[in-house]
């Protein structure tokens, strides 16, 4: 999706990095609605979830999805998510997380979205993002329709 934000910023979007745990899903599941959204986002991006996996469930959850998932291997899961964010191509990625540890990735992307949910959201990604979603429903709409988002950015 090329998006010209007057104001912001002229972006390609060809990468979307999900959060699990607290932005897609809720204690390691994904509810029927989130399921239904996410199919449409896959056909239009390349999409990846980069995950610490806390409940374990990642995997499986997601195995039915045209996606990538990115299980967390090291110590540093700040530094791990924002590495994987320049790697993929920062300049064309929209990141989406909620917690501590994805400040990083959120700062890194082009364009990022930190998601309230029913876990809430830290202040460090709530302060890294570009926009802030009451719900993961919300936030996927706005990559299916850009004016949204052309709106929620221009200045």
């Amino acid at each position: 999706m090329k998006l010209k934000i007057p104001n912001f910023k002229n972006i390609d979007i060809k990468n979307i990095v999900f959060d699990y745990n607290g932005t897609l899903a809720k204690d390691g599941y994904l509810d029927i609605k989130t399921q239904e959204k996410l199919f449409e986002v896959c056909e239009l991006y390349n999409v990846f979830v980069v995950t610490a996996d806390t409940f374990g469930t990642v995997k499986n959850q997601l195995k039915d999805f045209n996606l990538k998932v990115f299980v967390l291997s090291s110590e540093n899961h700040l530094n791990e998510k924002a590495q994987f964010i320049k790697k993929i191509g920062s300049e064309e990625t929209v990141s989406f997380g909620n917690g501590n540890n994805d400040e990083e990735m959120l700062k890194n992307a082009a364009i990022s979205i930190s998601v309230i949910g029913e876990e809430g959201c830290s202040k460090k990604a709530l302060l890294a993002c570009d926009i802030v979603c009451k719900d993961i429903l919300t936030a996927m709409d706005l990559l299916l329709n850009k004016k949204r988002l052309i709106a929620t950015l221009r200045q």
